[in-house]
């Protein structure tokens, strides 16, 4: 009955964090022309990978690329929509390859955190990248090799949006760090 209670509690926490992503993808920083935008959409994918594990931010990185594909998004080919939405956004999940529990202070939590987020982040800009590559490198100004656009247009909008994940994170670890770390569960009787 624990194990069942458990995976529940995992899951709502998964389908809440993905839901507030998909809601904080729509409130835009900044848009870039052709698709791109600095958003908060880092934040509850790395909270819950960070508070969960690698699988759980995976998942929920996967719930919000395809929310982002089935409302609104645009699709040129098929391995281009994997790309640049469900692939994408569960590299953002990678950031819990970086465990925060085993972190005494919160320096090296902090550290931590950013460690998580730049992983996360180059893990999208390489899906973005590729697919720009691949698919639109006809948007390159002339001379320029594609290789070089895409990785230009994708980091001018991937490296802010991870800053300010880095920013709010640090925010949230200083002032509601129980965000981040499971409690003990109270044995319901």
């Amino acid at each position: 009955m624990a194990g069942s209670n458990h995976r529940l509690l995992v899951m709502m926490e998964i389908s809440m964090m993905a839901a507030l992503a998909y809601v904080l993808s729509l409130v835009k920083v900044f848009e870039m022309p052709q698709g791109g935008s600095v958003t908060l959409v880092m934040v509850p994918i790395a909270l819950i990978a960070f508070r969960r594990g690698i699988l759980a931010g995976v998942v929920t990185g996967l719930i919000v690329g395809e929310l982002n594909h089935l409302i609104g998004g645009y699709a040129v080919h098929p391995v281009q929509l994997l790309l640049d939405y469900p692939l994408a956004f569960a590299c953002l999940g990678l950031a819990g390859m970086f465990g925060l529990h085993n972190r005494k202070n919160n320096a090296a939590r902090i550290s931590t955190i950013w460690s998580g987020l730049l992983v996360a982040a180059a893990g999208r800009l390489v899906c973005h990248f590729l697919s720009g590559v691949i698919w639109f490198g006809d948007y390159a100004p002339a001379g320029m090799p594609v290789a070089l656009y895409s990785f230009v247009y994708n980091i001018t909008y991937l490296l802010p949006e991870m800053i300010i994940a880095g920013v709010v994170m640090t925010l949230i670890l200083a002032n509601a760090p129980q965000l981040f770390f499971l409690t003990k569960q109270r044995k319901i009787v």
